[in-house]
């Protein structure tokens, strides 16, 4: 008996077909890869480096709609990215994300949440000023208040201080990189593929896995140290294994304040260096070095503008653990040979009002 038609030409298979074409090519694609993460414990087959790539390239391109993006991105956070997915969606926002450089030069790079600060008073801002004072380089990025917390940014911090970053083209924040040292992007302005996220992130109410390559991505290009925050400790291993697999050879992990890269006074820093693959763990004991200053709470803008300010001039409660901050990464980058000299450099920088000096020629 023949069969009454061929499964090539049945009514399911014409119906899958239509349905495709109704989707559109990616995002018929998208579907897909979003059935490989989310499929369940015992099914989901994770994906590929390249299917990573391909995911995270077709959100940034507009090709996905907004319920497929929430669910992939759920789905993601449920079972946690891999080192492999984590290094092709790194590399999709290196490969489309803005690119800034320093010929010649050695970079710091920072990552740190995105969604911001709101128990303890932020210190990268200072720390970057006195940096880039002493000839360091500073790369940072950031953007506007972001789901779920929605705590106080780099950008606003800047600005309070009487420097904004906000509204500038790459070219002059490329500028400013060039004569000065220091750059942040913003997302809004300089990676506007990626904002098309933030309404998404703010519906599923849990930081996504790209809230994990914010802290392992930068914009620069070239000779760095890259920097990042973490919060617990499988998230730190598997940012070794995903920023060794797209070539980053000189990290610092750091367990900074809300996951931040300040170091804490109120207790040891734990940090770990890794070169070519090598970690080494190194404990920062501010104690054994005469710092002993409470961690300053987070209150305002206003008053962290009036503690920052005074800072810069080595006043005020947050003096010391920018002290702290600014000797440890002057050791961490090398700067000096030990951490004792790096806090008699910090000492000099900050009497000297270096940082201070900066602001006043960037923002007059």
């Amino acid at each position: 008996m023949q069969p009454l038609h061929n499964a090539a030409e049945s009514p399911t298979h014409d119906r899958r077909g239509q349905r495709f074409r109704a989707l559109g090519e990616g995002r018929a694609r998208f579907r897909d890869l979003i059935g490989k993460v989310g499929s369940g414990e015992h099914t989901s087959s994770g994906l590929s480096r390249a299917e990573a790539y391909e995911a995270v390239t077709l959100m940034l391109r507009g090709e996905a709609d907004g319920a497929q993006m929430g669910a992939f991105l759920i789905a993601h956070r449920i079972r946690r990215p891999t080192p492999e997915e984590l290094a092709g969606m790194l590399q999709a926002y290196r490969d489309l994300g803005p690119s800034l450089e320093t010929p010649g030069r050695r970079a710091l790079c920072f990552g740190v949440p995105y969604d911001g600060r709101d128990r303890t008073a932020p210190l990268l801002p200072l720390l970057a000023l006195t940096l880039a004072a002493e000839g360091l380089p500073v790369v940072l990025h950031g953007g506007e208040p972001m789901p779920v917390k929605f705590g106080v940014t780099l950008a606003e911090l800047f600005a309070h201080l009487g420097l904004e970053w906000r509204g500038l083209s790459l070219a002059a924040v490329q500028e400013r990189l060039d004569r000065h040292g220091l750059a942040l992007t913003h997302q809004p302005d300089h990676f506007p593929a990626a904002e098309r996220l933030v309404p998404i992130r703010d519906a599923i109410g849990k930081r996504p896995p790209v809230a994990s390559l914010e802290l392992l991505w930068t914009p620069h290009r070239g000779e760095r140290l890259l920097v990042s925050g973490f919060v617990h400790p499988p998230t730190e291993s598997r940012a070794w294994e995903a920023l060794a697999a797209v070539a980053e050879t000189d990290i610092l992990t750091v367990k900074g304040l809300e996951g931040s890269t300040d170091l804490p006074t109120s207790r040891a820093g734990i940090t770990a260096r890794v070169r070519q693959g090598v970690v080494e763990r190194i404990l920062l004991h501010p104690r054994d070095h005469g710092i002993t200053a409470p961690q300053p709470a987070w209150s305002d803008l206003d008053g962290w503008r009036a503690d920052g300010l005074a800072a810069l001039q080595d006043e005020g409660p947050l003096a010391e653990p920018l002290r702290w901050n600014l000797a440890a990464y002057l050791w961490l980058a090398e700067r000096v040979p030990d951490l004792p000299e790096a806090l008699e450099r910090a000492t000099a920088l900050l009497r000297a009002r270096a940082g201070w000096r900066l602001l006043q020629a960037l923002a007059p």
